[in-house]
């Protein structure tokens, strides 16, 4: 099997298992459902964790502290059995209780720890089927937390049953359509029309790193020969070289006679073995 390892610039990433048969245009499509898919996990891991400690978003009239509304706007707030007034002003406060909101907690988690960047270190492909389960565990446990639905306006209510609902989000921006997408390894594109194996070959245990991105932006932006790390350890070393060299041309030229080994009778006073005497009273 073809590994794809789709790379983002931020360093984000995840593996894909294809064919040397599979068309470019099959690959592609797959590609975008597998990255909007964990656009998606993205978007409801955290928010799952809110919901289940502040409950439902509000609508975007009514957010504000509650605290303030209370006090300055005379609002009447409805408020149950274990209500936790949201900081960010976001929320409503009334959550479904620590049982359930562990359920959300746990559901979540499972879903970010498949998506998460880390997979490809521990060389583990995705399945769009395996995200989709995630999915569908989440979107069960939020049926479970508030049986009457969320309110059509709730991140989650909409981000949770396509990816339509991602607009407008922090990853709205990052959402890839495969009409206008395109893949490209090694600053070569795969064409559409043609199969996996006439950009790579028949060599079935290929693993080549890809860049997913939308269409017409050229060739993707080659990465830097040395990492981040690496570069600022070199900067470090270069710094302190530096310094070393600028200390040696400020110091005089005969420093050295201060020196043990410029001393001519060091020598002599070694072999005789009177190295260290020193007169009464010196040091």
């Amino acid at each position: 099997m073809v590994i794809i390892s789709v790379k983002k610039p931020d360093g984000d990433g995840f593996l894909y298992e294809t064919t040397t048969t599979t068309s470019n245009d099959d690959l592609i499509v797959q590609l975008c459902e597998v990255w909007n898919a964990r656009l998606r996990v993205k978007i409801l891991a955290p928010s799952l964790r809110e919901l289940g400690k502040h409950g439902p978003m509000k609508k975007i009239e009514e957010q504000g502290l509650d605290e303030v509304k209370e006090k300055y706007e005379d609002a009447n707030l409805i408020k149950n059995e274990f209500y936790v007034a949201d900081p960010s002003g976001l929320r409503t406060g009334n959550g479904p209780g620590h049982e359930l909101a562990a359920t959300l907690n746990r559901v979540a988690e499972d879903a970010e720890q498949y998506c998460d960047k880390s997979q490809v270190q521990a060389r583990k492909n995705l399945s769009l089927d395996e995200i989709n389960d995630k999915i569908a565990n989440m979107r069960g446990a939020v049926m479970m937390a508030f049986p009457m639905g969320l309110p059509e306006w709730d991140t989650i209510k909409l981000a949770i049953d396509s990816v339509d609902g991602l607009e407008g989000t922090g990853v709205g921006a990052e959402v890839m359509e495969s009409d206008n997408a395109s893949l490209w390894v090694a600053g070569k594109e795969f064409m559409k029309g043609q199969l996996v194996s006439d950009r790579l070959g028949k060599n079935e245990k290929t693993k080549v790193i890809a860049k997913l991105q939308k269409s017409g932006s050229g060739p993707p932006q080659r990465e830097p020969a040395v990492s981040e790390e690496e570069r600022k350890a070199m900067m470090a070393h270069y710094f302190k070289k530096q310094e070393e060299m600028k200390k040696l041309a400020e110091s005089q030229d005969d420093d050295y006679l201060a020196s043990s080994w410029a001393d001519s009778g060091n020598m002599k006073r070694s072999l005789q073995g009177v190295g260290d005497i020193r007169a009464p009273g010196l040091r």
